[in-house]
Formats: structure tokens, C-alpha cells, sequence
């Protein structure tokens, strides 16, 4: 069966966000890849976060599961070191493509909640991310975080 997984699968890179940690001047380059698995007779995703810090690659390694109210929202749980971390997190917008998509996710103990805007490609041209920004305008839950978007330089 086709689902919200298998259009998530593969490998998103990060072109735009407000999430501090990608606003280090020290990290670079951050990119999902979701990869179906099954656990516990569900199927979920292997969430990898790769980036580099310092120039030395980096991984952090979740399960996401899939909202049983909002089939584009998920929670993410952390694992190995990462066990005890957990958020939620929905695509908020999606082109007909599937070649980029814009996720929220909320506060946590950690984090602020924030947007990153994805895409299976390195970059977006900027008439797409304004186009992006206007739709995320028109959103009551993504209108507030438009100005605080900035375009991640690839350093690849």
C-alpha cells in the first residue's frame, strides 16, 4: 500500500530554516533520510539527520510515528543517546512534485518550535522559495515564521 511514508522516503535537504541548531556557524549541510521500517508490526520511519560540524560528519538517529489523527504528523523519538529526546512534527505544505515540502515542528524542552523548508534537491531557485513563502503566508501556523527563514549556504 501507498502512503504518506513511502512520498516521504529518501533523502530531503535542508534549504531554508529558523531551527537554531542549523544557524550554528559551525554546522552545514543538514539532510533527512527517511527510510520505512517496521516496528512492532507498524510501519514507521528510520529518521538519520546528517550534517557536518567542524567540517567532521555528524548522525542523529530517530524512529518517526506516524500521527493516528493527521496523516502528515509525526513523533520522533530519539535513539541510542538520543533516547529519552522526543517531538512532533508535520508537513505543512508539499508541492505536487513531491520535490519539496515545508515541516513545523513544535516546542520541546530542547528546541523552539520552528520551519525547515525541504527539498530532494541541494537548492531551490528563489522564485520557488518566494513562492514557498507566500503559501506559508496564507498558513495561520507557518504566517509567523516567514521572516525568520534564512537560506542555509551549502558548503559541498
Amino acid at each position: 500500500m501507498y502512503s504518506f511514508l513511502h512520498i516521504l522516503s529518501g533523502t530531503w535537504f535542508i534549504i531554508s530554516t529558523n531551527f537554531p541548531m542549523w544557524l550554528k556557524p559551525d554546522n552545514h549541510n543538514p539532510s533527512f533520510t527517511y527510510t520505512i521500517t517496521e516496528k512492532k508490526g507498524y510501519n514507521i520511519l528510520l529518521d538519520e539527520v546528517k550534517y557536518l560540524k567542524k567540517n567532521k560528519p555528524k548522525v542523529i538517529t530517530g524512529y518517526d510515528y506516524p500521527d493516528k489523527k493527521n496523516a502528515k504528523g509525526f513523533t520522533w523519538k530519539g535513539k541510542g543517546i538520543f533516547f529519552f529526546a522526543k517531538s512532533t512534527w508535520e508537513v505543512k505544505l508539499m508541492d505536487d512534485t513531491e520535490q519539496w515540502a515545508v515541516i513545523y515542528f513544535s516546542k520541546t524542552l530542547f528546541t523552539s518550535e520552528g520551519v525547515d523548508i525541504i527539498s530532494h534537491s541541494t537548492t531551490l531557485d528563489n522564485t520557488i522559495l518566494n513562492n514557498i513563502k507566500t503559501q506559508m503566508l496564507a498558513d495561520s501556523v507557518l504566517k509567523k515564521h516567514v521572516t525568520s527563514l534564512q537560506v542555509l549556504p551549502r558548503t559541498d
